[in-house]
């Protein structure tokens, strides 16, 4: 089984992408962050054409997630236990959509930004982690996949060049320790080895022709699953978006 994750930046703008990259790559399961869209405003006909379901949370023109598979879609979950919320009102984010597919099940997840160390939605990002982290806990014994936009760089080489982001967000010890404790709950990250590049850079300076990124997107494994975990590779897609799409190749 194929597995995907990408941040697409509107899923509106770039259905087409989305539809080519499927094709192309024969992938089974993809996962998308930002889709920023209500599922009613969204272009799925060309998806479901292609033998594709899809599962989508969104609720404005901010955030959203969906996971979009051929190998079935059981046991949709929007959000986990005990998720935070954030605004005034505070009100749940689409920031998190599960489901069982062929038998693993998959995570898309768009972790909050943080925006700055002293800003509250940094408390929100961290607090956002730790519900999730408790709840990821009780999948560990499963095939269990939590792939997305980590919004978090856990160490000084997935930064082009730390110097700049010394008072920013995803460089920050708490934040590289909360995606740390995932690892010492037994999940493991599977992309690096396969696909150890950047996979965000910022439109400013030319920074994607000079290489000049993050690497803030990941896929994390229970020991099942990241036991069948043989090859993955990172997509240029620059050109679509900011991100590049990476996927892993999971053994039957």
């Amino acid at each position: 089984m194929r597995i995907a994750t990408w941040n697409v930046n509107s899923l509106r703008s770039r259905i087409d992408r989305v539809e080519a990259f499927l094709q192309r790559h024969e992938v089974d399961v993809l996962a998308l962050q930002e889709t920023k869209a209500r599922v009613e405003q969204l272009p799925l006909m060309g998806l479901q054409a292609l033998g594709y379901e899809v599962a989508v949370a969104g609720v404005n023109q901010w955030n959203g997630v969906a996971l979009i598979s051929r190998v079935g879609l059981e046991d949709v979950q929007v959000g986990f236990a005990d998720m935070p919320g954030y605004g005034d009102p505070v009100a749940a984010e689409a920031r998190a959509i599960g489901a069982v597919c062929d038998g693993v099940r998959i995570w898309s997840l768009y972790v909050p930004n943080g925006r700055k160390p002293d800003d509250p939605h940094y408390a929100y990002k961290l607090e956002w982690l730790a519900r999730l982290r408790e709840a990821a806990g009780q999948w560990l014994a499963e095939p269990t996949a939590l792939v997305g936009d980590w919004n978090i760089c856990p160490t000084d080489d997935d930064v082009f060049d730390p110097a700049p982001f010394k008072n920013s967000t995803h460089v920050t010890a708490p934040e590289r320790a909360a995606f740390q404790a995932f690892l010492d709950d037994g999940y493991a990250e599977v992309t690096r080895a396969h696909a150890p590049g950047y996979t965000y850079w910022d439109y400013y300076r030319q920074r994607f022709e000079r290489d000049r990124g993050l690497k803030i997107d990941f896929a994390l494994a229970s020991p099942p699953l990241a036991a069948r975990v043989s090859s993955g590779f990172a997509k240029a897609m620059k050109r679509y978006a900011q991100f590049w799409g990476i996927e892993v190749v999971v053994r039957d």
